[in-house]
């Protein structure tokens, strides 16, 4: 009877082996391949350069850039070439009879061609425009009338200028470079979020993986623990309830399993589609060692931040802009002057020789005045405005640079303190880890009890949670540090520096 009651059990015990093996298959069918290994410097990589938010971010900064490779563009001299190779003219004209003393209806009948070299280039100091060009004119009249003529400009020199106007390409000169610095800042900045994103992708992935690895090694544990149960139960050694304890631990062991497998599936397909891959694609993060200690102090960090953040640039582009137009309203205000100066020759003739014989010469000097008379308040209630404009972005820059300072040191200390946690935090897994392996030892040889065991076991799964945190924390301290001062701390550059130099912008 012994013998076959001994039989009947290990029958048990293979079925119920069988069963967990079962179980562990069918929770990791979804990643029965060779899995992608990935660090987390590689998966910040591959978010920088593959990620659609990245995709997204560079083509705002490549709008930004044009814009102003045009203003630069706008700042040398400009040829340009105007054509009217054709023009037709048929209508029905009064015109006045010389001979009758009266107005008559008559038709006409032309044809015009023109050509025209303009170039012009822009003094930013003064304002204004200096100018050369030549113009040929062709008309051709038909009908009862038939003559030809040509008409040259073979070339005329000039500058435009508004006197006590307002300079638009000195304030373009302040502003447009900031708008490129604040734009290319930007863009560096959406990377480090993208960044701090790669970060929290990827931890997520390695707490999932770590909490499906240790689903699985706690039901392989409960599964040992309740065929041992079952062994001792028969021979009194623990009572029924403690058995049922044991399967209860099974089965929720075997439901944790599953769970954690649904959740590693989500993780993974998350951090693959960020990266740009397909959302399939298995997945496996090797957790980084622990980072250098590294402090860094809050003074510099602040530094760093006041000098490269954009959202200060985009603010310091609001002054200038108010201060542009409280300049430009300043102006408006009193009167304007204009002035308009040219030299050079011109010419008409029957023929194109004929037209560039014989030059004659043509002056121009105009100055022009625009005085307001009465505005009812108009101008002074632009200028005034344009004043409390002023104010409010000034008032806005400060509250924004002090905003940033006190983000900035909540960061610092935040980071500073990372690693004496990380270091906590790695002491508590490893003991834990030892005092589970000896609990459960004890347990076998029966000198330990069930509660001691199942707390061992909390234990363990918490500190490898924290421990985990712990270093996300760090890293996404360090990439919103990053973030906030635009600075690499590694290499001890700013991080536009690198960027200039990366993409060989002068």
């Amino acid at each position: 009877m012994a013998k076959r009651n001994k039989k009947i059990y290990k029958l048990k015990v293979f079925l119920r082996t069988a069963c967990l093996s079962a179980c562990v298959f069918a929770a990791s069918m979804a990643f029965a391949t060779e899995p992608m290994r990935l660090e987390l410097k590689q998966a910040i990589s591959i978010a920088g350069d593959s990620s659609l938010a990245a995709f997204r971010y560079r083509n705002l900064y490549e709008s930004g850039y044009w814009a102003f490779r045009t203003f630069r563009a706008n700042r040398l001299p400009s040829l340009s070439l105007n054509l009217t190779p054709a023009r037709y003219y048929r209508d029905i004209t009064s015109r006045y009879d010389y001979e009758n003393n009266i107005d008559v209806y008559r038709s006409q009948q032309s044809y015009s061609a023109s050509m025209g070299l303009n170039l012009r280039q822009n003094f930013d100091w003064l304002g204004g425009t200096f100018f050369v060009e030549s113009d040929l004119d062709y008309m051709h009249n038909m009908g009862a009338t038939n003559f030809s003529q040509f008409s040259s400009v073979p070339v005329r020199v000039g500058y435009s200028q508004e006197l006590l106007g307002f300079n638009a390409f000195k304030w373009e000169k302040k502003i447009e470079p900031l708008k490129y610095e604040k734009v290319k800042k930007q863009y560096i900045y959406n990377m480090e979020t993208v960044s701090e994103n790669a970060v929290t992708y990827f931890f997520n992935l390695a707490l999932a993986q770590t909490e499906h690895r240790l689903a699985r090694e706690s039901l392989e544990s409960a599964d040992t623990l309740y065929a041992l149960g079952e062994r001792r139960f028969r021979i009194a050694a623990i009572s029924q309830a403690e058995l049922l304890t044991l399967r209860l631990d099974l089965v929720n062991a075997k439901n944790t399993l599953e769970n954690t497998r649904i959740a590693l599936k989500r993780a993974n397909a998350q951090l693959a589609s960020f990266l740009g891959m397909d959302q399939n694609t298995d997945l496996e993060v090797t957790l980084p060692s622990v980072p250098v200690s590294r402090t860094i102090p809050a003074a510099e960090a602040i530094a760093y931040a006041r000098d490269n953040s954009p959202e200060l640039l985009s603010h310091r582009q609001n002054v200038l802009e108010a201060e542009r137009t409280v300049n430009r309203t300043k102006v408006e205000n009193l009167f304007t002057a204009s002035f308009n100066a040219s030299v050079g020759f011109n010419q008409v003739g029957d023929n194109f020789g004929a037209a560039y014989r014989n030059l004659m010469r043509q002056d121009l000097v105009s100055v022009s005045l625009s005085i307001p008379l009465v505005d009812w308040g108009v101008r002074k209630g632009k200028y005034n405005m344009a004043l409390s404009e002023l104010d409010v972005a000034q008032i806005a820059a400060r509250q924004e640079e002090q905003s940033l300072d006190e983000e900035v040191m909540r960061t610092v200390d935040d980071f500073n303190i990372q690693i004496d946690l990380i270091k906590s935090a790695r002491e508590a897994m490893d003991l834990s880890d030892m005092a589970y392996s000896q609990t459960q030892q004890r347990f076998m040889i029966g000198k330990s009890d069930l509660s001691s065991m199942t707390l061992a076991s909390t234990r363990r799964q918490e500190a490898s949670k924290n421990y985990i945190e712990a270093l996300k924390n760090y890293w996404l301290s360090y990439y919103k540090l990053r973030r906030l001062t635009l600075y690499d701390f590694e290499m001890m550059i700013p991080l536009s520096r690198k960027f200039d130099f990366d993409n060989n912008v002068k």
